[in-house]
């Protein structure tokens, strides 16, 4: 039962951000993508768990339920400042950059960065969020491993 709970907190969290992104209208960013990837292997543990019971699998679901926990500590931390983003997302200096090279760098870069705050609720973006939910689900995990071994 417990092993559900948590592969369906994925799903929901994979269901609100398709929603974020479809209906109102937030294309995700890379990390945005980078902490969907471990929401989906979760969600197909817990599919597997059904067939073939929970320890190992919820073992598994817990360590899926870490990295995207730690995505989203990774992308918060971009989002706030804290430290630098993949610069394939996020603005870089433009200190000593000759107006040629701000101009290829600005037709170079993303649509999309992961060092601006899109959404946020109680002043959490939807990184900060996912990395909150995403380490109950990890207790989750463990506390049906923990049932099943």
């Amino acid at each position: 039962m417990l092993v559900l709970l948590a592969a369906g907190g994925s799903l929901a969290l994979m269901l609100g951000a398709l929603a974020f992104q479809y209906f109102g209208g937030l294309p995700p960013c890379k990390l945005c993508i980078w902490q969907r990837y471990p929401h989906v292997v979760a969600i197909a543990l817990g599919l597997v768990a059904l067939r073939f019971g929970t320890a190992t699998v919820a073992w598994l679901g817990a360590v899926a339920a870490f990295a995207t926990a730690a995505v989203g500590a990774y992308h918060t931390g971009v989002e706030r400042g804290w430290w630098e983003g993949p610069t394939t997302c996020t603005s870089g200096p433009i200190g000593g950059l000759s107006t040629d090279e701000l101009f290829d760098q600005i037709m170079a870069a993303p649509l999309v960065r992961c060092d601006e705050v899109p959404w946020e609720l109680f002043s959490l973006s939807m990184a900060s969020w996912n990395m909150i939910i995403s380490i109950v689900l990890m207790a989750i995990w463990i506390a049906a491993a923990r049932r099943s071994d």
